[in-house]
């Protein structure tokens, strides 16, 4: 699986010194790549379970809304993986995350232009019954 944002896009959010501080388990100084894949591919999955039961996974060109939602998942991820908790700002920007992927999930928005919405017609009402007797031109001459 591939993730909705790059180790680029989350550096745009986080300096070297934070990444270094959330990464650097075996104190080498330097941030460890693989952790920032790993919180990334999981704020992914995580992204991809409120999208899974409207939208065909995976998607082929993911709207630009979903890079910004996995930085905001994958900085919280990085945070209480170290069991220090998130800062506020971070802990809000996961709250807001969560709140739009719940809405999107329910339907009451969508991703954008473009939105890939599943065609499996399973989710559209139809509405069957004999033909009307009596209507607006039936009476009225009455």
């Amino acid at each position: 699986m591939s993730s909705y944002a790059t180790a680029t896009d989350l550096r745009q959010w986080i300096d070297e010194a934070a990444l270094v501080q959330l990464t650097d388990d075996q104190n080498s100084g330097i941030a460890d790549e693989d952790i920032i894949e790993s919180v990334l591919e999981a704020a992914s999955t995580e992204i991809d379970g409120y999208l899974g039961g409207r939208y065909e996974l995976p998607m082929a060109a993911p709207p630009s809304i979903l890079k910004k939602l996995c930085v905001d998942i994958a900085g919280w991820l990085l945070h209480v993986r170290r069991d220090v908790g998130a800062p506020e700002h971070w802990q809000r920007r996961y709250d807001n995350a969560v709140r739009f992927l719940e809405q999107v999930a329910a339907g009451k928005i969508t991703l954008g232009a473009g939105d890939p919405v599943k065609t499996t017609g399973g989710d559209t009402a139809s509405i069957t019954g004999p033909e009307r007797l009596m209507g607006r031109e039936g009476l009225k001459d009455w």
